[in-house]
């Protein structure tokens, strides 16, 4: 068979389209622009996004090694309920350009500002998963809550992953080492391993697995930088959001699996809702740190009934 005969179309067009904007990249310096679904930053940076249905914005931040194919079961559920649903590829991730720099928390979030305003979004309901909810909420610790009308956090890193003396439920620095140097081995295999076992719980008796999860995750994975990846890995681990938490002022939504084993539930989950004024704390029992793949109708209707208003 020939090859080219099992690959859709679109998926031929969209690889066409981001080979076609890539080939001519804005200098670094020029002001925010937009080309049809990319957004190039002050820095030249490409970032790729989709931009679903009508009605009040809801924006979503993905988390790593991911991109924002990881939301759209999200999407397309919210989208098909009246509202419009974005997500972006974070720099370095997914169709977005790969620069050496940048590869850090406050650049994560003026890249989501820059969109954010190019679009000129008003009213919006940021959905940050993993290190997407803290690029939310250094979102807020940097450009405040003028556009925004609510937030929630899903499976997040905040207010900080890493052990401390202050910090005793987090994970030790240890274990991001051995993630560092997994990476440098066979980065291609880190992300297959992470996938088949803690990221959706399948390492548990009785889980039911998913090839097809796990392909997700390993295809996304590869399709973003190395470096960006690498960096990515101190960000998410080492960023201390407590400041950015306490400056949330817009109705907040926090959800999180009781068997994280990912993002501990009482390190992140339970500490981010005791900072943020207000905060709603919603625990799945039993779900991973992937639910929004293994628990996605659940999520679905909450996120629907929280936007809403309904809980």
């Amino acid at each position: 068979m020939n090859s080219n005969s099992i690959i859709p179309a679109a998926v031929v067009a969209a690889f066409g389209l981001v080979a076609s904007v890539n080939a001519n990249p804005t200098p670094s310096g020029n002001p925010v622009s937009m080309n049809n679904n990319t957004l190039i930053t002050a820095d030249g940076t490409q970032i790729y996004y989709k931009d679903w249905g009508s009605g009040q914005p809801i924006v979503f931040s993905h988390g790593w090694p991911l991109n924002s194919d990881s939301w759209e079961s999200q999407m397309l559920y919210l989208a098909s309920r009246g509202y419009r649903v974005i997500a972006h590829d974070r720099r370095g991730h997914g169709r977005s350009s790969q620069p050496w720099q940048g590869n850090d928390m406050d650049t994560y979030a003026d890249d989501l500002a820059a969109l954010i305003e190019k679009l000129d979004l008003k009213d919006a309901i940021l959905v940050g998963f993993s290190t997407g909810g803290g690029e939310v909420a250094r979102y807020i610790g940097r450009h405040g809550t003028k556009r925004v009308a609510k937030a929630v956090l899903v499976a997040a890193v905040p207010p900080l992953m890493l052990k401390t003396p202050a910090n005793p439920d987090g994970v030790p620095l240890e274990v991001f080492d051995g993630l560092r140097a997994a990476s440098l081995a066979d980065r291609s295999q880190l992300y297959q391993d992470i996938a088949s076992g803690p990221f959706f719980g399948f390492n548990r008796a009785g889980a039911k697995r998913s090839q097809g999860m796990i392909d997700a995750f390993w295809l996304q994975g590869m399709q973003a930088g190395h470096k960006a990846t690498y960096d990515c890995i101190k960000q998410f681990s080492e960023t201390d959001f407590t400041e950015d938490l306490k400056k949330f002022d817009v109705p907040t939504l926090v959800v999180h699996g009781a068997d994280d084993q990912i993002v501990p539930l009482a390190a992140s989950g339970q500490a981010a809702a005791k900072l943020v004024r207000g905060a709603k704390l919603l625990v799945y029992e039993g779900a991973p740190h992937g639910l929004a793949d293994t628990h996605k109708d659940r999520l679905n209707a909450d996120l629907l009934a929280f936007i809403e208003g309904r809980n």
